[in-house]
């Protein structure tokens, strides 16, 4: 069917189910390809609803110049909704956003003014403050405001929320959204909840954004920088709905970036750090969570726009966020290994039992160490070899209570770690690794144990 212009498009924004990243959980977690949308992020159709409603409202016409400050993905999809209708258009952007994202927008024949990032709210030179005296000094300007304007959260609470509701069969249960204004997370939280109560709405920012203090404890923490794009709040938002919103929740620079780059290598899904940020977010919630959950994660910015930065290994190195991707083998994960266990059950000691009695545990169960566990928690560890030097310094020892020369703990690490990654934790002194559960189990692998997942695949 022909198209009067690139946003007319109605098709559904895809939601594909992610397997390879969310294999060691038990939710299903399914990402919702926002940045498919033709300017490659959700603000392609709010862009093109806010100038439709100026222009029915008679506050722009074509020749007049839109203005707005943005981060990138907000001011290509104005661009693209405006310049094909006659208007130009002025965007104020931090110096940290992509070059990319500026060559796009110059590309579409936008003028840009960047401004330093680390001009926070209310100082002259902030983004903010620039646009809005751009407008006041230009004439035929006009403000469009985007992270503030009402069209943004009605777009969500209208079209984004019922489609999300509809895409999943009313069945989703945890939604995970990227906040920059709280529009977006507050649109599609206000429809959701109305339809079921219990879903849980739940933001992502980085480290330094506002919204997590804002949202505990009420108040406004001082923003601090972040290298993360499109993602994030300085102030509040007037769109801000706690009501709406169950958790915030913050993620590192460098744990979403790396999220972002496993997502286009695991699942070919090919988004920013925002998404990254979010998707980590929610895995890291799934870990704690049953097969009863669906959990909804919203992928909102392109990986297309970020070749220069988080897909670059010089960049990442250079700012420290450069992690290996993971191999074939790392991807044995300590789940895994215990698997291939014949023996599932953890053979411990308790600190109140003796060395004679610990030593007839390790002899009965065929082992050559044990760790010490009080109450769930393992507090230290007893090896043969150590209960042998205790007996040769004194014989009468065996009657002693273990907890007098137990040694140190076993490190504990998830399920979802990596061979690698205990192989390490093992070259560190230590005879072995417990693997803590979600039930609260724990679990002990030794270096034999990580040799025969080798051999066996």
């Amino acid at each position: 069917m022909l198209q009067q212009n690139i946003f007319s498009m109605n098709a559904q924004v895809p939601m594909v189910a992610i397997k390879r990243l969310a294999a060691h959980i038990q939710p299903e977690i399914v990402a919702r390809l926002e940045y498919l949308n033709p300017s490659g992020t959700h603000y392609w159709s709010v862009a093109s609803v806010i100038i439709e409603n100026a222009e029915k409202e008679g506050l722009i016409s074509p020749g007049m110049t839109l203005v707005d400050w943005t981060y990138g993905s907000s001011g290509i999809a104005l661009a693209m909704a405006a310049i094909a209708k006659g208007y130009k258009v002025l965007l104020v952007v931090p110096d940290k956003i992509s070059r990319e994202k500026q060559q796009v927008l110059k590309a579409m024949g936008a003028e840009v003014v960047i401004t330093p990032s680390d001009a926070l709210p209310g100082a002259p030179r902030s983004c903010v403050n620039v646009a809005q005296n751009l407008v006041q000094n230009l004439k035929h300007a006009y403000f469009t405001n985007m992270y503030e304007n009402p069209l943004s959260f009605s777009v969500h609470a209208e079209t984004t929320g019922p489609m999300i509701w509809e895409q999943t069969g009313g069945e989703v249960t945890h939604l995970f959204v990227p906040v920059t204004s709280g529009a977006m997370i507050s649109g599609i939280g206000q429809f959701l909840k109305s339809k079921r109560q219990n879903i849980r709405i739940i933001g992502v920012e980085p480290e330094g954004s506002i919204y997590r203090e804002l949202l505990q404890h009420r108040k406004l923490s001082a923003p601090a920088l972040f290298e993360l794009e499109e993602i994030g709040g300085l102030w509040e938002s007037k769109y801000w709905d706690a009501s709406v919103i169950d958790d915030i929740v913050q993620v590192s620079d460098f744990d979403a970036f790396n999220c972002g780059r496993e997502l286009l290598r695991s699942e070919a899904i090919f988004s920013g750090g925002s998404s990254g940020a979010a998707m980590f977010a929610a895995l890291r919630a799934g870990a704690h969570l049953g097969r009863d959950a669906r959990i909804v994660v919203m992928m909102s910015d392109f990986g297309g726009y970020y070749l220069s930065k988080m897909y670059s290994d010089e960049w990442m190195k250079l700012k420290g966020f450069y992690r290996k991707a993971p191999s074939s083998r790392d991807e044995i994960t300590a789940e895994d290994i215990l698997g291939l266990k014949t023996r599932r059950d953890l053979i411990f000691a308790l600190p109140e039992h003796t060395l004679s009695e610990v030593f007839e545990m390790m002899r009965q169960n065929d082992v050559s160490q044990l760790p010490i566990v009080s109450y769930g928690t393992a507090i230290g560890s007893i090896s043969e070899n150590k209960i042998l030097s205790i007996l040769i310094e004194n014989d009468d020892a065996m009657n002693s209570k273990v907890v007098g020369y137990m040694e140190q703990p076993f490190p504990v690490c998830p399920p979802h770690a990596t061979i690698s990654e205990l192989s390490e934790k093992l070259q560190e002194n230590a005879s072995g690794v417990l693997i803590s559960l979600s039930d609260g189990r724990l679990q002990l692998l030794t270096k034999s144990d990580l040799i025969e997942a080798l051999t066996h695949k």
